[in-house]
C-alpha cells in the first residue's frame, strides 16, 4: 500500500499508523515491565487487581506484535498497573524519537505528537474546548494555596519576632501574601463563573479551597 507524506524512509518500510501506535504501546509496556522486573503474569495479576483482567497471553501477544487490536481500556489499565499515564504508553518520550499523529501523516517528534494529543500545542484553528480555562483554574488554585501557606508562615513570624524590624518585615510579607491570595481568589471565582456561563461545570475545588465558594447541600439536592 502506498503511503503519502513520508520523507524520511522508503514507503514500503512504513507500517500502518495503527501498527505504529500499537508498537509504541507494546514497546513501552515491555520496557516498563522489565524495568520493574515483573513477569507478564505479574502484570496480568495487577491488571486484574485493578478490575480489568488482561490475561498473560494477551500481554505477551501485545509485546511480541502478534496482537491485532488494542482497546483504549486496556491502555488505561496497563498504564495504571505500571504506574504511569496512558499518554506515556502511546507516545513514549525519550524512547521513540519520531511518530505519526494521524494516518498518512509525516513523522513528527514524539514530543510534538504528545502535546497535540493532550491539547498543550497552541495551533490556530483547533478547538481546544475548555483546556485553557481548566489549566488557568489549576494555576490559580496552586497560587492561592501557596500564598495562603506563606501568609500563615509570615503571621507566625510576626508573633515570634524578637525585635521591631523583624516584626515589621514579617507583617509586610504577611500582607503581600494575603493580598496575592485574595487577588488569585477573585480571579478564580470569576473564571468559575465564566465556565458556568459556557454551560459547563468548573473543576471540583481543592479541599484547601472549599471555603471560597459555597458548596451544594447534597442532602437538599437528593430531596429535590
Amino acid at each position: 500500500m502506498t503511503q503519502h507524506g513520508f520523507d524520511d524512509e522508503e514507503d514500503d518500510d512504513f507500517p500502518e499508523w495503527v501498527d505504529r501506535i500499537r508498537n509504541n504501546v507494546a514497546g513501552e509496556v515491555r520496557r516498563r515491565r522489565k524495568e520493574r522486573r515483573w513477569s507478564a503474569q505479574r502484570l496480568a495479576d495487577r491488571c486484574e487487581e485493578l478490575g480489568h483482567p488482561i490475561p498473560r497471553n494477551v500481554i505477551a501477544n501485545l509485546e511480541s506484535g502478534r496482537r491485532a487490536n488494542l482497546p483504549l481500556v486496556d491502555v488505561m489499565v496497563l498504564a495504571a498497573a505500571l504506574e504511569t499515564y496512558p499518554i506515556c504508553l502511546i507516545f513514549p518520550l525519550g524512547y521513540v524519537e519520531r511518530t505519526q499523529e494521524l494516518p498518512f501523516h509525516s513523522l513528527i517528534p514524539t514530543w510534538d505528537a504528545m502535546r497535540k494529543f493532550t491539547g498543550e500545542a497552541d495551533e490556530f484553528g483547533i478547538d481546544d474546548g475548555l483546556i485553557p480555562e481548566f489549566n488557568r483554574h489549576a494555576s490559580l488554585t496552586r497560587t492561592i494555596i501557596a500564598a495562603r501557606r506563606e501568609a500563615k508562615t509570615a503571621a507566625f513570624a510576626v508573633e515570634t519576632a524578637t525585635n521591631p524590624a523583624q516584626r515589621e518585615e514579617a507583617e509586610r510579607k504577611a500582607g503581600e501574601y494575603t493580598q496575592l491570595a485574595e487577588e488569585a481568589k477573585r480571579r478564580l471565582l470569576n473564571l468559575r463563573d465564566d465556565i458556568r456561563e459556557e454551560g459547563a461545570t468548573p473543576p471540583e475545588l481543592s479541599p484547601w479551597l472549599e471555603d471560597i465558594e459555597p458548596q451544594p447541600d447534597l442532602d437538599q439536592e437528593e430531596d429535590a
